[in-house]
């Protein structure tokens, strides 16, 4: 059986840090989905399609086999959910971020 992980973010650009999280998910997971969503609240430089595109060839010079990038529509538990994910991966750049992702993992 496949195991999926899904690693959502916007993405904009896709950075090195980011890259090792996916990297570090293939230890626990067989494939990873790098969900690239929209956030309104943020102005963006690139484009959702561009930002995919981007986090896809990334992943592929990286030779990350088994990684793929894919724009979000609507919710991200919709979107695991339809995939068959077994779990979300998230990096953790401090307290803050920690806080933020405890509030919505309690959601």
């Amino acid at each position: 059986m496949t195991t999926l992980a899904v690693c959502p973010g916007s993405y904009d650009p896709i950075t090195l840090g980011h890259l090792d999280v996916v990297r570090r998910s293939l230890t626990f997971v067989d494939e990873v989905v790098i969900a690239v969503a929209h956030n309104p609240a943020k102005r963006s430089i690139f484009s959702v399609e561009e930002r995919v595109d981007l986090a896809q060839r990334a992943a592929e010079e990286l030779g990350l086999a088994g990684v793929t990038a894919e724009p979000v529509d609507g919710l991200l538990a919709d979107f695991v959910r339809a995939r068959g994910a077994t779990m979300i991966v998230k990096g953790l750049r401090g307290s803050g971020d920690f806080e933020a992702e405890r509030t919505m993992a309690l959601l």
